[in-house]
């Protein structure tokens, strides 16, 4: 855990980082803060997906006693569902408002188009962008640059077909990324070689994934008192 001396606790830093627009849920936030304030002094995490900035701030303050710096990689697309300039306005007042504009790199480009020339090593990635199967699938091959036993956390892992199905094809078979756990969808891997055992808790998930993707069928089909029957009292999707 981090033993800087006045170091701040996820505590008191999540209704700060609470306030900013998202889908990051607490145990979500507590999972992202636990494994970056474990890192080393001067550690460098790389967030693919930042938003209006609720798992940077989290995340900035969990890096900033300790030097480190976290790389806020987004492309703050234009348009009415990503937002474009307007959501990068905010993710920049949100960071500077919470004291991380010297913790903060922010870089505005798409992840796939950034990867083939990055040479950077890194500590610790989060993977929150675009959900669909082909740019999971890309944004995996970051850790490439990842350090040995360095944590890679999805969001949404067991909730969006495109993540979940990416996972299945690239990280269930793979040789040097293991499942550990997850709080709601969003999932903790690790850079070590998996035994059985890790490969068996992916394939365990999906009666839950299956579930949540079920639950956003009976949502869009204006059928919430079904999914209510199911446990989903929410208008809002399963993350």
């Amino acid at each position: 855990m981090n033993a800087v001396p006045d170091a701040p606790r996820f505590e008191e830093i999540w209704p700060r980082a609470s306030g900013v627009p998202g889908w990051l849920k607490h145990g979500q936030a507590s999972l992202l803060w636990d494994e970056a304030v474990r890192l080393p002094a001067a550690a460098t995490v790389v967030e693919i997906g930042s938003h209006q900035g609720r798992s940077t701030v989290v995340l900035g303050n969990a890096l900033k006693p300790t030097g480190g710096t976290l790389v806020a990689i987004d492309p703050f697309v234009e348009g009415r569902l990503f937002g474009g300039t307007p959501t990068r306005s905010k993710f920049e007042k949100n960071v500077s408002e919470a004291g991380l504009d010297e913790v903060v790199e922010l870089v505005a480009d798409y992840s796939t188009a950034l990867r083939p020339g990055w040479t950077r090593e890194f500590d610790m990635l989060y993977i929150d962008g675009k959900h669909d199967y082909w740019t999971v699938r890309d944004d995996l091959l970051w850790r490439t640059h990842l350090t040995a036993g360095g944590a890679v956390v999805i969001h949404d892992c067991f909730s969006s077909i495109g993540v979940t199905l990416a996972i299945l094809r690239h990280v269930l078979f793979a040789d040097d990324l293991a499942y550990e756990r997850r709080s709601d969808s969003q999932a903790l891997f690790r850079k070590r070689r998996p035994t059985a055992r890790d490969r068996w808790r992916i394939v365990a998930e999906l009666p839950w994934w299956i579930r949540n993707v079920g639950l956003k069928v009976l949502l869009r089909l204006r059928l919430r008192p079904v999914a209510r029957m199911l446990g989903h009292d929410s208008p809002y999707d399963p993350y």
